[in-house]
């Protein structure tokens, strides 16, 4: 998840081969047996990934090699377009819209991806998108999309896709079973499927949450000294929590009294700022960002007096222990004592509930320094805080 990418300020027209109809509502449905219903295509940006299109045993393979890629800012697209049999007047009637559906299975997980809708006069490139967590990989997944005023005039091309986006810099693979996108009627269609992240995310605000959570353990490792404990980092007198292109900062709670609660809504993770420091004048996207991922592996019982990078690490590679797609990345204030809140999504908090994310980490996409206020104490008032609701 990004405030900003390259991505979406593309604005590109297709042609697309005829669409078949299956109902007596126009619809557009690819279940690439044979030859694609649509013609397809691929492609990537924001960093040195490649990407692939394959058709077997009835399926798409999505395929993205990233192993030549540095910042894992990459993005990729599997793509198609169409006008010729949605019903591109209807929508122009109160009450209908677009519903994009897939059914797809991921190589690597937790992973999120986005689908998009758009036209070639396209000015918001938000509007309609939305991003979907994917939490394994064993099993098939269908996800779908309805968009909300969704504007179209007959003769417009429509285009649709699926994206990948900062999975890492390995490869990956998105297997797809079928892709539809249908005129509906939003008073007759079913809700919308899959495990939905909304994109941008909302600012989130604490007066939203009924529960407060401080970090039972914060910490800092250094890659470059991986045997040192770094408890007694301080700016002056004052504990904080530092990272910059060697340091990571970590972060664990204990949420086991929440276990089994339904997950109302996204969270929010809240820091304080206590200093940053970045280079400017450089062409590198996303450079003056901090990243925040989960933490998937590595030995889960470290505490700020023990944890150093070898011990944390516990024989894991780090791409193993950390997930390497973000779970935001974000812009830092340099304003001293500023509150940083940032949206969590609905699945990372139920994954930091149930154990299977042991906490999170953060460290910068470029050549920048920040430090937050850590606290001498869970009790302290300026230690990260993580702020949820359960129904």
């Amino acid at each position: 998840m990004k405030f900003s990418k390259s991505i979406f300020s593309l604005t590109i027209i297709f042609t697309l081969l005829p669409f078949l109809t299956l109902t007596s509502q126009a619809q557009f449905i690819e279940e690439f047996e044979g030859s694609p219903t649509g013609d397809w295509i691929t492609f990537t940006g924001d960093g040195y990934a490649e990407s692939s299109l394959d058709w077997q045993d009835g399926r798409a393979r999505f395929t993205v090699d990233a192993t030549n890629d540095r910042q894992n800012v990459w993005w990729a697209i599997m793509q198609t377009s169409s006008t010729d049999t949605l019903d591109v007047e209807l929508l122009s009637q109160p009450g209908y819209e677009l519903r994009m559906e897939a059914r797809l299975k991921t190589s690597h997980a937790p992973r999120r991806l986005n689908m998009q809708l758009r036209t070639q006069h396209i000015t918001d490139y938000y509007a309609h998108l939305m991003e979907f967590d994917l939490p394994d990989t064993s099993g098939w997944h269908t996800i779908s999309m309805t968009t909300k005023n969704f504007y179209a005039e007959p003769g417009d091309i429509i285009t649709a896709h699926i994206a990948m986006m900062d999975w890492g810099l390995d490869v990956y693979s998105l297997d797809v079973d079928y892709v539809r996108v249908d005129v509906v009627d939003v008073t007759e269609t079913g809700p919308d499927l899959g495990e939905r992240v909304p994109y941008p995310p909302p600012v989130p605000q604490p007066d939203e949450f009924s529960i407060s959570v401080p970090a039972i353990e914060v910490g800092i490792i250094d890659k470059a000294y991986p045997d040192i404990n770094l408890a007694g980092w301080v700016a002056g007198a004052e504990p904080v929590l530092t990272t910059d292109n060697n340091k990571i900062i970590l972060l664990r709670w204990n949420l086991y009294e929440y276990r089994g609660r339904n997950v109302s809504g996204y969270g929010m993770l809240e820091l304080v700022t206590h200093s940053f420091y970045n280079t400017t004048g450089t062409d590198q996207i996303e450079f003056d960002q901090i990243r925040l991922v989960e933490i998937l592996g590595g030995y889960s019982g470290w505490t700020r007096n023990d944890v150093t990078y070898t011990q944390f690490l516990s024989e894991n590679l780090l791409r193993d222990a950390l997930n390497p797609q973000m779970i935001i990345d974000i812009d830092i204030p340099d304003t001293k004592q500023e509150s940083v809140r940032i949206h969590i999504p609905r699945p990372v908090i139920l994954r930091l509930i149930d154990g299977t994310t042991k906490g999170i980490a953060l460290y910068p996409l470029g050549l920048l320094t920040t430090s937050f206020y850590s606290g001498d104490s869970m009790l302290h008032p300026l230690r990260p805080r993580l702020y949820f609701n359960t129904d």
